[in-house]
């Protein structure tokens, strides 16, 4: 027994019958996203704070707040992103009408992870929905107490012909991803993504892959250590460093190594006090089976600050490690926790070299006083995204696509890099169905001068006139 099939029907059904593409009906639902986080937002706190110990500030920030702003600016912009985009013309269309209608591709798959489990659900789905599909919403069944609301409240303030949410561990996710679907949506690590692509590919259905990687972060000598200090253990250390976007690493020189350790130390105690384990600020690991595999890489390189740990609590203490090799496993997996290793170099280039060395990391990372030495770091890379001086304050921009390259992913979304995600971009031409002998010119019998014209008329360049 199929325990999707009827689901999946259901809501081909509806979008068959045209319900969703109005524009009414996609404000109506992102409305309906809005309500739910209003009128749930403490239930939505407790969730993730039973999950992930969340502190308030940090659920606000990262996943209350960044999921309302997406919906009010795509019921501000609705209707501009659904209106047909004219396109420049050619001569020889000069008296057609050429646009891009933006349509929803249908049914739609949002795999969604436990790092971030309410704002990397709603992210997308807010894309989805205002592009005009139908959604299935698969939550991570680790972060099990958001999952709950996800499944039990969110289903009530959207339109249940359209909208459900799916529940189960890695074998129900499986069976569903042998459906058809029009586009899947996933966020998780690379291994699952290749199972989801792998899928993907059976039924040639398109897929963004947001997955993660280890991010850089160079520390150039011409910095002040203890801004660059506080700057990098914040983000290291948000959400118990169980961020895609989060710096995985910090290059530097032994200089410079020498001046930000202390800088580190002093930081996470302002942060988190003398027993960060007391304090309200700090997250924990989401399960066991993670926090022993962070254990275990407490022993890569020599701890340098920090290196407790508390199964019973799921807890790691703010980490720094030295004397860290590139073939140690914690140079070799993407991190995910309060664990900051730092490898050291001796130049500038060598730093770029590293880096291009390894698979292309989700973010990247460069502290100098120096914009040359940012832009240089800059131009001879390649991330998903880049910030200079700063941790992954660019995801905070709805005006910039979210997404990696190479194996930290493909494809982007926030703002209305969602919406465009979510919807097919169909090239529409319209022509009068009169004025047969000007168009004449391309049937045979060919001759040289027709050829020349028509050459002539078809070259891509804009054209200003108003008749042929």
């Amino acid at each position: 027994m199929d325990p999707f099939a009827d689901t999946l029907q259901r809501l081909r059904e509806a979008f068959s019958s045209g319900r969703t593409r109005p524009a009414e009906f996609r404000a109506a639902q992102l409305n309906g996203l809005s309500r739910f986080l209003r009128e749930n937002k403490q239930l939505l706190l407790e969730a993730l704070a039973q999950d992930l110990h969340k502190s308030a500030f940090e659920a606000e920030v990262s996943e209350i707040s960044i999921s309302q702003n997406e919906i009010n600016l795509a019921l501000r912009n609705l209707r501009a992103w659904m209106k047909d985009e004219k396109v420049s013309k050619n001569l020889a269309t000069q008296l057609d009408s050429a646009f891009i209608r933006k349509e929803p591709f249908g049914l739609v798959l949002i795999l969604s992870p436990w790092n971030y489990p309410l704002n990397l659900s709603l992210g997308p789905l807010v894309g989805a929905l205002a592009a005009g599909n139908c959604v299935v919403l698969k939550p991570s069944e680790i972060s099990k107490s958001t999952e709950k609301v996800l499944a039990e409240v969110l289903p009530g303030y959207l339109d249940q012909s359209c909208f459900a949410v799916v529940l189960g561990g890695p074998q129900e996710t499986g069976r569903l991803l042998e459906h058809k679907f029009d586009y899947i949506f996933f966020t998780g690590n690379p291994q699952v993504g290749k199972i989801v692509m792998a899928a993907a590919a059976k039924h040639l259905t398109p897929v963004t892959l947001e997955l993660g990687g280890k991010n850089p972060c160079y520390v150039d000598d011409n910095c002040d250590p203890q801004t660059v200090a506080n700057r990098v253990a914040f983000f290291r250390c948000f959400n118990a460093g169980q961020t895609c976007v989060a710096p995985d690493y910090v290059l530097c020189s032994p200089e410079m190594q020498a001046r930000l350790v202390p800088a580190l130390q002093s930081a996470i105690t302002r942060f988190y006090g003398d027993d960060p384990q007391s304090s309200p600020n700090l997250g924990r690991i989401i399960s066991e089976k993670h926090f022993q595999r962070l254990q275990g890489l407490l022993s890569c390189g020599r701890v340098a600050i920090g290196g407790q740990s508390d199964e019973s609590d799921l807890y790691i203490a703010p980490t720094v490690l030295v004397d860290v090799q590139e073939t140690e496993p914690v140079m070799q997996e993407e991190i995910f926790g309060p664990i900051l290793p730092i490898v050291n170099v001796r130049s500038l280039g060598q730093a770029i070299d590293f880096i291009n060395r390894r698979e292309k990391p989700l973010a990247l990372y460069v502290f100098s006083k120096s914009s040359q030495v940012v832009k240089r770091v800059l131009a001879q890379t390649s991330s998903g995204g880049f910030c200079g001086n700063d941790g992954f304050m660019h995801l905070t921009l709805a005006s910039l696509p979210f997404g990696g390259v190479g194996s930290s992913g493909m494809g982007n979304y926030h703002g209305k890099f969602s919406f465009d995600t979510f919807s097919h971009h169909r090239a529409c031409l319209l022509r009068p169905p009169g004025l047969e002998k000007i168009y004449a010119i391309r049937y045979p019998p060919h001759t040289p001068r027709n050829l020349r014209v028509l050459l002539m008329a078809m070259e891509t360049r804009s054209c200003s006139c108003t008749l042929l």
